[in-house]
């Protein structure tokens, strides 16, 4: 949170004097190019789901970090391998991308989105554990250059898949 306190501006504002009040920071657009597309958005970035359980958060250069969900996460289990994407590979959506075995379960991992891997999370190699205790941060599995910007649109905001993840038919 941030405050500041109002003397000068104390007659402009109403008489607020010394006392703090907090002030929101202006929403901050930028336009970034990458591909054909201009993307507007935030300088924070924001994050997307699959109803598979990926998530997917896109920076300013068009560069997506892809990971699974706390939800997914918590379904496996522990967490015992990973396998990671190659990097250098250029994958469509809904490729398989890697693996995560557990405990109790073995399940593949999709793209969320077309473009070529650039980085893989080579710490999962030694600390698969990492997707338990913080997959949807430390436990990333690759970042992703987009080529088709239009499909991290296509998919679902945290509010939808918190609705996906919660209905009957999934």
């Amino acid at each position: 949170m941030s405050f500041t306190t109002l003397r000068s501006f104390s007659s402009v504002l109403g008489g607020f004097g010394n006392k703090r009040v907090h002030i929101r920071p202006p929403i901050i657009i930028s336009a970034t190019n990458f591909g054909n597309s201009l993307f507007l958005r935030q300088y924070s970035s924001k994050k997307k789901y699959t109803e598979e359980h990926e998530w997917i958060d896109v920076d300013d250069d068009g560069i997506g970090t892809v990971g699974i969900t706390d939800y997914a996460q918590t379904s496996l289990g522990d967490v015992v391998f990973v396998e990671i994407p190659e990097e250098g590979k250029f994958v469509k959506k809904s490729d398989n991308i890697g693996a995560v075995e557990s405990v109790k379960a073995a399940s593949d991992i999709y793209a969320p989105v077309s473009g070529e891997i650039i980085k893989s999370n080579s710490n999962l190699t030694d600390k698969p554990s990492l997707i338990n205790s913080s997959p949807e941060s430390d436990g990333w599995l690759c970042k992703i250059k987009l080529s088709n910007p239009d499909e991290f649109k296509e998919l679902l905001d945290k509010q939808k898949y918190e609705e996906w993840c919660n209905s009957e038919s999934h």
